[in-house]
């Protein structure tokens, strides 16, 4: 997926100035596509060229004035063949990963932290969506078509961090049964 695709979803939802779409990308869209604000300024100036979406110049009191970006109908079919295309499955890139994988060059300890840091981040992130779903998603069956969608895309979240959190938990108790000899001292492996 290319961040125009995600810019043009995002802009499905409601057209809104490039200030208000960086932070639905902190927010909702960021859950599981992330992008710098100055990305999202750089890819909205070429949909634009491309007349993907429009802008408009809103004026603001005591403020320079604002656009407003709105997907056109051109935008919407890119993202219906989009949408039609297969999704390639994404590699995993996880630098936790790495670090198990070689974890026992280091004192327990040290693994520990470095999980139970994760671990922390994780919970919160599941917080945050169980917060979500209820606040706009506390009765499925009344929801509109569109926010089934965002439904749908919510409780994946919330499946991988439950999984995550299982898979975790499993990993701190498997690390807290190994032998060690010293708990200042690598794992040897041995």
């Amino acid at each position: 997926m290319a961040l125009s695709h995600a810019i043009l979803s995002a802009l499905t939802d409601r057209p809104c100035s490039g200030y208000d779409l960086a932070k639905q990308f902190d927010g909702s869209v960021g859950f599981f596509w992330h992008a710098s604000h100055q990305q999202i300024y750089r890819e909205l100036t070429k949909l634009e060229q491309q007349e993907l979406v429009t802008a408009e110049a809103v004026a603001q009191e005591g403020k320079p004035d604002k656009k407003v970006y709105r997907v056109t109908e051109p935008g919407k079919a890119v993202l219906k063949e989009w949408i039609a295309q297969p999704s390639k499955c994404a590699p995993t890139k996880d630098d936790l990963l790495v670090k198990l994988f070689v974890g026992y060059l280091v004192p327990p300890a040290t693994m520990q932290a470095t999980l139970e840091h994760e671990r922390a981040q994780h919970v919160a992130t599941l917080e945050a969506y169980r917060a979500i779903e209820q606040k706009y998603f506390a009765d499925p069956d009344a929801l509109s078509l569109a926010a089934r969608f965002q439904y749908i895309t919510l409780r994946n979240g919330i499946h991988y961090e439950t999984s995550w959190l299982t898979w975790c938990d499993e990993t701190l108790a498997i690390l807290g049964v190994l032998p060690t000899e010293d708990s200042d001292t690598p794992w040897t492996g041995d």
